[in-house]
């Protein structure tokens, strides 16, 4: 998409970070990404961009994702 030539550095670090964090806590459950995107209710391919730190989301959406994979809020601050 064309607003990625102009997404801060910062921004790209921080989701490349979270999206970190989120395959760790996938793996420690076992889990596959289409499972964890079946249990929270996004498309397969939506969590596999927000695992990858890819694009934009809505925080209810990182908040189901987060609520499947036992993660808390200030795991990820």
């Amino acid at each position: 998409m064309l607003y990625y030539r102009y997404m801060n550095t910062e921004d790209e670090k921080v989701r490349q970070k979270l999206g970190e964090i989120l395959r760790v806590a996938r793996e420690k459950e076992g889990l596959t990404q289409a499972e964890v995107a079946k249990r929270a209710k996004v498309n397969a391919n939506y969590y596999a961009i927000v695992e990858r730190g890819e694009g934009s989301y809505s925080f209810e959406n990182l908040q189901r994702i987060m609520r499947v994979l036992k993660i808390k809020s200030l795991d990820i601050l």
